[in-house]
Protein backbone atom coordinates (compact mmCIF):
# COMPACT_ATOMS: atom_id res chain seq x y z
CA UNK A 1 0.00 0.00 0.00
CA UNK A 2 3.04 2.27 -0.28
CA UNK A 3 1.83 5.00 -2.63
CA UNK A 4 4.05 8.02 -1.94
CA UNK A 5 7.35 8.58 -3.72
CA UNK A 6 10.09 11.18 -3.45
CA UNK A 7 9.66 13.63 -6.35
CA UNK A 8 12.62 14.54 -8.53
CA UNK A 9 13.71 18.15 -8.52
CA UNK A 10 13.53 20.10 -11.77
CA UNK A 11 16.96 21.62 -11.09
CA UNK A 12 20.32 20.42 -9.78
CA UNK A 13 21.05 20.57 -6.07
CA UNK A 14 23.59 23.35 -6.63
CA UNK A 15 21.31 25.38 -8.91
CA UNK A 16 20.02 27.60 -6.10
CA UNK A 17 23.45 28.77 -5.00
CA UNK A 18 24.58 31.11 -3.55
CA UNK A 19 21.27 31.54 -1.75
CA UNK A 20 20.92 27.87 -0.74
CA UNK A 21 23.93 25.59 -1.04
CA UNK A 22 23.97 22.34 -2.97
CA UNK A 23 25.03 20.54 0.18
CA UNK A 24 21.98 21.55 2.17
CA UNK A 25 19.67 20.96 -0.80
CA UNK A 26 20.97 17.41 -1.19
CA UNK A 27 20.56 16.65 2.51
CA UNK A 28 17.18 18.34 2.68
CA UNK A 29 15.76 16.53 -0.34
CA UNK A 30 17.44 13.12 -0.30
CA UNK A 31 17.43 12.64 3.49
CA UNK A 32 14.80 14.78 5.23
CA UNK A 33 12.11 14.66 2.55
CA UNK A 34 12.79 10.99 1.86
CA UNK A 35 12.27 10.25 5.55
CA UNK A 36 8.82 11.84 5.45
CA UNK A 37 7.89 9.75 2.40
CA UNK A 38 9.00 6.57 4.14
CA UNK A 39 7.15 7.55 7.32
CA UNK A 40 3.91 8.23 5.46
CA UNK A 41 4.06 4.90 3.64
CA UNK A 42 4.85 3.06 6.87
CA UNK A 43 1.86 4.65 8.57
CA UNK A 44 -0.42 3.60 5.70
CA UNK A 45 0.86 0.03 5.93
CA UNK A 46 0.29 0.00 9.69
CA UNK A 47 -3.24 1.31 9.29
CA UNK A 48 -4.01 -1.37 6.71
CA UNK A 49 -2.67 -4.04 9.04
CA UNK A 50 -4.72 -2.65 11.92
CA UNK A 51 -7.90 -2.79 9.83
CA UNK A 52 -7.19 -6.34 8.62
CA UNK A 53 -6.41 -7.68 12.09
CA UNK A 54 -9.03 -5.65 13.91
CA UNK A 55 -6.34 -4.47 16.33
CA UNK A 56 -7.03 -0.71 16.38
CA UNK A 57 -5.61 -0.03 19.84
CA UNK A 58 -2.70 1.98 18.39
CA UNK A 59 -4.66 3.79 15.69
CA UNK A 60 -4.41 7.24 17.29
CA UNK A 61 -0.60 7.17 17.24
CA UNK A 62 -0.52 5.87 13.69
CA UNK A 63 -2.92 8.60 12.52
CA UNK A 64 -0.66 11.23 14.10
CA UNK A 65 2.37 9.68 12.40
CA UNK A 66 0.55 9.79 9.07
CA UNK A 67 -0.46 13.43 9.52
CA UNK A 68 3.08 14.49 10.41
CA UNK A 69 4.90 12.55 7.71
CA UNK A 70 2.38 13.14 4.94
CA UNK A 71 2.41 16.82 5.86
CA UNK A 72 6.18 16.82 5.52
CA UNK A 73 5.95 15.15 2.11
CA UNK A 74 3.30 17.55 0.77
CA UNK A 75 4.93 20.67 2.18
CA UNK A 76 8.33 19.89 0.73
CA UNK A 77 6.84 18.92 -2.62
CA UNK A 78 5.34 22.42 -2.82
CA UNK A 79 8.47 24.10 -1.44
CA UNK A 80 10.78 22.68 -4.13
CA UNK A 81 8.55 23.89 -6.96
CA UNK A 82 8.07 27.31 -5.36
CA UNK A 83 11.77 27.94 -6.01
CA UNK A 84 13.79 28.19 -9.19
CA UNK A 85 17.25 29.33 -10.31
CA UNK A 86 17.41 32.93 -11.46
CA UNK A 87 13.98 33.66 -10.05
CA UNK A 88 12.87 36.11 -7.36
CA UNK A 89 12.10 39.75 -7.91
CA UNK A 90 8.55 41.04 -7.86
CA UNK A 91 5.56 39.13 -9.21
CA UNK A 92 3.66 40.18 -12.30
CA UNK A 93 0.28 39.39 -13.79
CA UNK A 94 -2.52 37.76 -11.83
CA UNK A 95 -0.50 36.90 -8.73
CA UNK A 96 0.76 40.49 -8.49
CA UNK A 97 -2.79 41.81 -8.80
CA UNK A 98 -4.04 39.39 -6.15
CA UNK A 99 -1.28 40.39 -3.73
CA UNK A 100 -2.04 44.07 -4.28
CA UNK A 101 -5.75 43.42 -3.72
CA UNK A 102 -5.42 41.40 -0.54
CA UNK A 103 -2.33 42.94 1.07
CA UNK A 104 -2.22 46.50 -0.26
CA UNK A 105 1.10 46.15 -2.11
CA UNK A 106 3.89 43.68 -2.70
CA UNK A 107 6.06 45.53 -0.19
CA UNK A 108 3.42 45.13 2.52
CA UNK A 109 2.92 41.48 1.68
CA UNK A 110 6.66 40.79 1.72
CA UNK A 111 7.04 42.47 5.11
CA UNK A 112 4.06 40.51 6.48
CA UNK A 113 5.30 37.15 5.15
CA UNK A 114 8.85 37.82 6.34
CA UNK A 115 7.63 38.63 9.86
CA UNK A 116 5.54 35.46 9.97
CA UNK A 117 8.49 33.35 8.82
CA UNK A 118 10.89 34.94 11.28
CA UNK A 119 8.38 34.53 14.08
CA UNK A 120 7.77 30.79 13.73
CA UNK A 121 8.53 29.35 17.16
CA UNK A 122 10.52 26.16 16.93
CA UNK A 123 9.72 24.23 13.75
CA UNK A 124 7.21 25.20 11.10
CA UNK A 125 6.45 27.03 7.88
CA UNK A 126 5.33 30.41 6.59
CA UNK A 127 2.49 29.97 4.10
CA UNK A 128 0.68 32.11 1.56
CA UNK A 129 -2.63 30.36 0.98
CA UNK A 130 -5.92 30.82 -0.83
CA UNK A 131 -8.93 30.87 1.51
CA UNK A 132 -11.69 29.22 -0.51
CA UNK A 133 -14.42 30.41 1.86
CA UNK A 134 -13.27 34.01 2.24
CA UNK A 135 -12.08 34.09 -1.39
CA UNK A 136 -8.84 35.82 -0.48
CA UNK A 137 -5.13 35.30 0.03
CA UNK A 138 -3.96 34.93 3.62
CA UNK A 139 -0.57 34.47 5.31
CA UNK A 140 -0.41 31.92 8.11
CA UNK A 141 2.06 29.97 10.22
CA UNK A 142 2.07 26.19 9.95
CA UNK A 143 3.29 24.45 13.10
CA UNK A 144 5.63 21.47 12.58
CA UNK A 145 4.35 19.84 9.37
CA UNK A 146 0.61 19.71 9.96
CA UNK A 147 -0.72 21.98 12.72
CA UNK A 148 -2.75 25.20 12.70
CA UNK A 149 -4.08 25.09 9.11
CA UNK A 150 -7.86 24.86 8.48
CA UNK A 151 -9.14 22.71 5.64
CA UNK A 152 -10.37 25.67 3.60
CA UNK A 153 -6.83 26.91 2.89
CA UNK A 154 -4.83 25.84 -0.16
CA UNK A 155 -1.09 26.67 0.04
CA UNK A 156 0.37 28.48 -2.96
CA UNK A 157 3.73 29.59 -1.50
CA UNK A 158 5.57 27.88 1.35
CA UNK A 159 8.82 28.68 3.16
CA UNK A 160 10.41 25.95 5.27
CA UNK A 161 11.42 27.47 8.61
CA UNK A 162 12.76 24.29 10.19
CA UNK A 163 16.44 24.66 11.10
CA UNK A 164 17.35 21.76 8.82
CA UNK A 165 16.43 24.02 5.88
CA UNK A 166 19.11 26.60 6.58
CA UNK A 167 21.40 25.76 9.50
CA UNK A 168 24.39 24.65 7.40
CA UNK A 169 24.29 27.87 5.37
CA UNK A 170 23.05 30.44 7.86
CA UNK A 171 23.62 28.84 11.29
CA UNK A 172 20.87 30.11 13.60
CA UNK A 173 20.31 33.41 11.75
CA UNK A 174 16.94 32.68 10.16
CA UNK A 175 16.37 36.28 8.97
CA UNK A 176 19.39 35.98 6.64
CA UNK A 177 17.96 32.76 5.20
CA UNK A 178 14.56 34.39 4.63
CA UNK A 179 16.16 37.39 2.93
CA UNK A 180 18.13 35.11 0.60
CA UNK A 181 15.09 32.93 -0.16
CA UNK A 182 13.19 35.84 -1.72
CA UNK A 183 15.73 35.67 -4.57
CA UNK A 184 14.51 32.17 -5.44
CA UNK A 185 10.72 32.53 -5.43
CA UNK A 186 9.21 31.26 -8.68
CA UNK A 187 6.27 33.60 -9.09
CA UNK A 188 5.13 31.71 -12.18
CA UNK A 189 4.69 28.59 -10.04
CA UNK A 190 2.87 30.56 -7.35
CA UNK A 191 0.59 32.08 -9.97
CA UNK A 192 -0.23 28.63 -11.39
CA UNK A 193 -1.01 27.31 -7.93
CA UNK A 194 -3.27 30.27 -7.19
CA UNK A 195 -5.18 29.76 -10.44
CA UNK A 196 -5.81 26.11 -9.54
CA UNK A 197 -6.71 26.95 -5.95
CA UNK A 198 -9.39 29.39 -7.09
CA UNK A 199 -11.19 26.57 -8.89
CA UNK A 200 -11.52 24.57 -5.68
CA UNK A 201 -14.14 24.86 -2.95
CA UNK A 202 -14.01 23.71 0.65
CA UNK A 203 -17.26 21.83 0.27
CA UNK A 204 -18.82 23.89 3.04
CA UNK A 205 -22.21 25.56 3.01
CA UNK A 206 -21.82 29.01 4.54
CA UNK A 207 -25.10 30.59 5.73
CA UNK A 208 -25.95 33.91 4.13
CA UNK A 209 -26.01 36.98 6.33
Amino acid sequence: MAVYTLPDLTYDYAALEPHISGKIMELHHSKHHATYVKGANTALEQLEEARETGNLANVNKIEKDLAFNLGGHINHSIFWTNMAPEAGGEPTGDIAAAIDEHFGSFEKFKAHFTAVAAGVQGSGWAVLAWDSIGQKLVVVQLFDQQGNIPFALTPVLMLDCWEHAYYIDYLNVRPDYIKAWWNLVSWSNVSERLARAKTQTAGLVVPSA
